[in-house]
């Protein structure tokens, strides 16, 4: 009988992850292994059939009280025998006691329902060439994120994230193949975006902003660093001016999941929510 072992994921097994998510169409960033794996290192499950590997999940804690599921996984070839459901075991059993969230494929949801998560809203990614140039509205400066005090880029992050995610997001806006700016007026965070490369349409996430203006000249200038290249971004449906704004940028629907959580929906900025960061980690 073949023997199925679960462990904790190593830096290497965290890109083959990612490579398991391409044919899935998550379209998983070049450069994410580097900053999932500093989030949490022991966040990130894979379970081995005779010793090779056969599923994953990841299961990241935020805190003492959040956490987010992630990267589940079968290798197409052993769905429907039980290996799945016994990494899911063990990633909630890591989990325990939390608030869980997760971004789900359509085709999951009711299943992840059956697990006791509820949906908060959709996430509808819309990809494309952006179009025209959107200059910031008067007084809002456009400026490389790393240039401000981190712990201004970490405050403004935790508005619209249901806790504090430091080790997150300074290996997000620092690793390789990604763009970060931020939005500026009165030296108050008025917007903030990164743009990373992808394995097909570079996505940006996150997309915070205070108006559609500052959202948009965000998008424009991420989008000039890579002219003529397709950007995606992964929309909250509550946000209607989110999606309209995507829309005038022409970017059109290409793929969906639903937020969900075990416990109630966190209070965050959802007004300033344009995109969020990852289908993976939050």
């Amino acid at each position: 009988m073949a023997a199925f072992e679960i462990g904790v994921a190593s830096a290497d097994d965290i890109a083959l992850l990612g490579d398991w998510a391409d044919p899935e169409g998550w379209n998983p960033g070049l450069g994410d292994g580097c900053a999932f794996f500093a989030t949490d290192p022991h966040g990130f499950l894979v379970g081995r059939l005779d010793g090779e590997p056969a599923a994953c999940v990841s299961v990241v804690r935020y805190g003492p009280d959040f956490g987010f599921l992630g990267f589940y996984i079968t290798r197409p070839p052993l769905r429907g025998q039980g290996y799945g459901i016994q990494l899911w075991r063990a990633g909630m059993a890591r989990l325990d006691g939390r608030n869980v969230g997760l971004d789900g494929v359509v085709e999951q949801q009711d299943n992840y329902r059956k697990s006791g998560f509820r949906s908060a809203w959709n996430n509808i990614r819309y990809e494309g060439i952006p179009s025209g140039d959107a200059p910031a509205p008067g007084g809002v400066g456009v400026v490389d994120a790393r240039t401000l005090p981190f712990s201004q880029l970490a405050a403004y992050d935790r508005r619209f994230f249901p806790a504090a995610r430091n080790h997150f997001l300074a290996s997000w806006i620092a690793a390789p193949q990604r763009t970060a700016l931020a939005a500026v007026r009165d030296g108050e965070l008025r917007g903030f975006a990164v743009l990373r490369a992808c394995r097909a349409a570079s996505r940006i996430g996150p997309l915070y902003a205070e108006s559609p203006e500052v959202a948009a000249a965000l998008v424009s200038a991420l989008g000039a660093t890579t002219p003529g290249e397709p950007v995606a971004i992964d929309v909250p449906d509550t946000h209607p001016e989110a999606g309209r704004l995507v829309e005038q940028l022409g970017l059109t629907p290409t793929f969906e999941t639903a937020r969900m959580y075990t416990g109630p929906v966190p209070r965050i900025d959802r007004s300033g929510l344009f995109g969020i960061t990852s289908l993976e980690l939050g």
